[in-house]
């Protein structure tokens, strides 16, 4: 098998078209995920969470720490930590 022989042109050709096209729909992919990375940050810079309805409402707060501190004591009953 020499370099000439159209065989082998042709498996060398076709090899480096799919690895070709291997790496570019790799690249491709790693380009969207990058891009709904960044989406999502632009998203939350928008829409911060602070600025949901419920944490400006002083009810809402309340409530979330009393559920925040519910959950600290059951974490604690689950590791066997007297309160």
């Amino acid at each position: 098998m020499t370099l000439h022989d159209p065989l082998f042109l042709l498996s060398a050709m076709g090899t480096t078209l799919v690895s070709v096209t291997v790496l570019a729909l790799v690249a491709l992919r790693g380009w969207s995920g990058w891009l709904d990375v960044r989406r999502l940050e632009l998203e939350q810079r928008h829409h911060p969470l602070s600025a949901s309805p419920a944490a400006a409402n002083p009810g809402a707060r309340i409530e979330l720490a009393d559920l925040k501190e519910r959950v600290r004591k059951l974490e604690a009953i689950a590791a066997g930590v007297d309160l």
